[in-house]
């Protein structure tokens, strides 16, 4: 618990003012989290980094992650971000072809699949940090008070088993006791918050968010428990890997852009 605290503290300290900056190093800092996070899922498979799929997955992944923003750079080469998507993506399907199958058609799809899963949920980290700090805020909150009184709850109340294969630690009753609590959390951005919505509006909202972001985590548990290990990776000292960290993010953050608050 005591290497749990540290390793909270000291995250947040060269984490949050990066997110209140923004900008190019919230970039870089999103760019870093990612690669870490694609390490750990290629890592799980036995699929090395430092190798030429990896440094094609990286690639691709890179390419994913470009911000709107900066997309102008490709336009004037004449290029689209899917455009470069596909000739990677078909790199990748021809190594298979090169190395006579020692790296093989399933670890390409398991490859490309890691890319999309994590670049995507990555990618809207960026997009909602440049639609304010308010909506970034609102996500963490939201997942915090998901997380804690699905915890709380459950210990104390939980009978059912949510998903016993996959989590079996999870209950029904601490699931619905964390949509309350996000509900909470709805009510106050709503009526303190400029979140350009309603408080029922943003309640449904944080409804369907919260249930994702559960989702999220049994995803991540799931990936863990396929391939028998304990967390997603180390570099979190207590708390696991990045992908331990922001299994519920990144299917939050897509969704939270579908949903146009911004």
């Amino acid at each position: 618990m005591k290497q749990r605290i540290i390793t909270g503290v000291i995250a947040a300290a060269l984490f949050l003012p990066i997110v209140f900056f923004g900008g190019l190093p919230f970039v870089l800092l999103t760019y870093f989290l990612a690669t870490v996070g694609l390490y750990e899922l290629l890592k799980m498979k036995k699929l090395g980094i430092f190798t030429v799929h990896g440094f094609l997955s990286v690639l691709l992944l890179w390419v994913i992650l470009l911000p709107e923003r900066y997309e102008q750079a490709l336009i004037t080469l004449n290029y689209t971000k899917i455009e470069i998507g596909i000739v990677i993506i078909l790199l990748l399907l021809t190594y298979t072809v090169i190395t006579k199958n020692r790296f093989t058609f399933e670890a390409a799809g398991f490859t490309i699949l890691s890319v999309i899963y994590v670049g995507i949920g990555f990618y809207y980290f960026i997009e909602t940090r440049d639609a304010g700090l308010v909506y970034i805020f609102y996500s963490l909150f939201m997942i915090w008070a998901t997380d804690s009184g699905a915890y709380f709850i459950g210990k104390a109340t939980g009978k059912r088993k949510l998903w016993p294969e996959i989590s079996p630690n999870k209950t029904v009753e601490g699931s619905l006791g964390g949509v309350v609590c996000a509900l909470i959390v709805a009510i106050l951005f709503g009526l303190f918050a400029d979140m350009n919505a309603t408080v029922l509006t943003l309640m449904a909202i944080t409804v369907i968010l919260s249930i994702f972001g559960q989702l999220g985590d049994l995803v991540q548990s799931a990936f863990k428990r396929h391939f028998n290990v304990k967390d997603s990776g180390n570099i979190l000292p207590g708390h696991g890997g990045i992908l331990d960290r922001f299994d519920s993010l990144l299917f939050v953050l897509p969704l939270l852009n579908l949903f146009h608050l911004w």
